[in-house]
């Protein structure tokens, strides 16, 4: 009888080592992207280090989601290139690629009603047969902790809120310890405190040496918890840099179609972004 094998069981897998600081994870070297008969992307060049938050930032349509996936190598390049740990994304076979990065989607959808602690607990299968194996407890109820839904992890997750599923989903991510993440909309479904919570998780990843990657919608949490920012706009990137140095009314004005003011908070420096409105 053919028994079921975990496809990530392999062995002879390469594991990751800790990348040194600063040290490039992923990397987008004149990346144009097509879906269908449209091009999204266009000559992107970016990189994401180690030890660095850096957030993707533009209007809907402007392709952050698409390079997002391009640099999880779940989108094709049409040409230019994707390196993640050093070597082009075609060169990693599936297995090995799970052990370097971790995606987390727009949205978390199942089939079937598994427990929270189980969904979590699937961030560990590339892992497996592996000399860090012995890591998934631990990992687990970090993980779990980190996003504050150990309270609920016997409950099915198709029974959960749309937040409730948000924080799993990112539970699991962070349980899969990869150096790079890469977070589509991590807060869109969140309340105000647990948007704080996904920032400073990655704040805290990012300090532990990996590399985050995340798309937002709101700048001001870009402006808060970045070290980078890449404001992306048809296709490509407008500018990247650190926050203060980007986030411009001219700039975002023109981005967005929206006129808006960018002043540094009172207290923190940190800026601001108002849309200017009529009185």
């Amino acid at each position: 009888m053919t028994s079921l094998r975990n496809p990530f069981r392999a062995r002879g897998r390469r594991l990751p080592a800790p990348p040194s600081p600063g040290a490039p994870v992923a990397e987008a070297r004149n990346l144009r992207v097509r879906l269908g008969q449209r091009p999204v992307l266009d000559s992107i060049e970016l990189t994401a280090h180690a030890g660095e938050v850096l957030a993707l930032v533009g209007p809907n349509g402007a392709g952050k989601s698409t390079l997002l996936a391009a640099l999880a190598a779940d989108l094709p390049a049409e040409s230019g290139e994707v390196r993640v740990d050093g070597r082009p994304v075609t060169d990693w076979s599936a297995p090995e690629l799970a052990l370097r990065r971790a995606v987390l989607p727009q949205t978390a959808a199942l089939s079937f009603p598994f427990p929270v602690a189980d969904v979590v607990r699937m961030g560990r299968a590339p892992w497996a047969g592996t000399g860090r194996e012995d890591e998934d407890d631990p990992a687990v109820a970090e993980a779990m902790a980190a996003t504050e839904v150990t309270g609920f992890a016997a409950r099915p997750f198709s029974a959960l809120s749309g937040g409730e599923r948000a924080r799993v989903a990112l539970a699991r991510v962070l349980a899969q310890r990869a150096p790079l993440l890469l977070l589509d909309e991590p807060t869109a479904a969140l309340d105000l405190r647990h948007q704080e919570l996904v920032l400073r998780i990655c704040r805290e990843r990012a300090a532990a040496g990996d590399a985050v990657v995340v798309v937002l919608h709101d700048l001001g949490l870009a402006a808060a918890y970045a070290d980078r920012a890449a404001v992306l706009h048809g296709g490509r990137i407008a500018v990247a840099g650190p926050p203060a140095e980007v986030f411009t009314d001219e700039l975002l004005g023109e981005v967005y179609r929206q006129p808006v003011e960018v002043f540094p908070h009172p207290r923190t420096g940190v800026p601001l972004v108002v849309p200017t409105r009529s009185a």
